[in-house]
C-alpha cells in the first residue's frame, strides 16, 4: 500500500530523512520507533503531505504521490493523527468530528461514521457538546484519532499518540488501535514507548539520525540486543 524509495526531508540546509525506505503493506500494522530528533515525525509529515520531500518518491496505491498536498492525500483515504493532537479548540466535540468528515458526502453513511466514532470512544459521546480545548490530554487524542477515522481511512499514520497521557489513558488508545486495525485499516505508528509499539505492530523500523537502521518483523526486533539496550531500557 505503501512504498517509500530513498526519502529526503529537510529543513532550510538540514537533512532530518536521508534517504530512507519503508514499506507497509495492505492490513498490516507497522511502527517506526527512535529516539527524539531522529526524523520520525519529519517522515510522516512527508508521507501525509504536511512537507514536501527534497527527493525520493512515495507510492500509495501503486500512484506516484509524491509532493501531493494533503487533502488530495486525505481523498485518496490517507490521513494522520498528528503529534500534539492538534484539535481544534474552539469547536465543539462533535464539530471536530464533522471536520473529519469534510470529504464524504453521502449524510447516512457520516451519520454512521458518527455512531462508529462514539462507540470506539464513549467518553466522548458524553462530551459531544463541550469544547475542545477543555478535554483532557487523553480525551483530545481521542478525538484527534476519531476525527481522522471520520474520512474513512485505508492507511492511517499515528505520531506519538501515547504522548504526555497518564498509563490508562495509553492502554484505551492502543486498545483503540489493535481495534480498528482488526476493522482492516493498515496503520503506519510513530511511537517513542518501543516495548508497547513492537508488542502492538506486526513489524518495525528503528530510525536514528534521518536513517532507517534495522527493519524486522516485531517479535524479532523486540529480542534484537541493540533494540533492548537503547529502545527497551534493557
Amino acid at each position: 500500500m505503501l512504498k517509500v524509495r530513498q526519502l529526503e526531508v529537510a529543513y532550510g540546509g538540514i537533512k532530518a530523512v536521508k534517504g530512507i525506505d519503508l514499506d507497509v503493506a495492505a492490513g498490516e500494522l507497522v511502527a517506526l520507533i527512535g529516539a527524539n530528533g531522529a526524523g520520525k515525525t519529519s517522515t510522516l509529515k512527508a508521507l501525509s503531505g504536511l512537507l514536501k520531500p527534497v527527493a525520493g518518491s512515495i507510492a500509495y496505491d501503486d500512484a506516484d504521490v509524491t509532493g501531493k498536498p494533503a487533502y488530495e492525500l486525505v481523498r485518496r483515504g490517507l490521513a494522520m493523527v498528528p503529534e500534539g493532537r492538534g484539535v481544534f479548540p474552539r469547536l465543539t466535540v462533535a464539530e471536530n468530528l464533522a471536520m473529519g468528515a469534510y470529504t464524504q458526502t453521502d449524510a447516512t453513511a457520516i451519520r454512521r461514521d458518527f455512531d462508529r466514532a462514539y462507540t470506539l470512544f464513549p467518553r466522548l459521546a458524553e462530551r459531544r457538546a463541550q469544547m475542545a480545548g477543555t478535554l483532557s490530554g487523553g480525551e483530545q487524542q481521542m478525538l484527534a484519532m476519531a476525527r481522522a477515522l471520520m474520512c474513512r481511512p485505508r492507511l492511517l499514520l499515528l505520531d506519538e499518540p501515547s504522548m504526555g497521557l497518564a498509563p490508562i489513558m495509553v492502554h484505551k488508545i492502543f486498545e483503540t488501535v489493535r481495534a480498528v486495525a482488526a476493522e482492516g485499516v493498515t496503520m503506519l505508528l510513530v511511537e517513542q514507548n518501543a516495548k508497547l509499539a513492537l508488542e502492538t505492530c506486526d513489524r518495525g523500523y528503528v530510525m536514528e539520525s534521518g536513517t532507517i537502521v534495522l527493519s524486522d518483523n516485531a517479535k524479532t526486533l523486540m529480542t534484537n540486543p541493540q533494540v533492548r539496550h537503547a529502545y527497551l531500557g534493557e
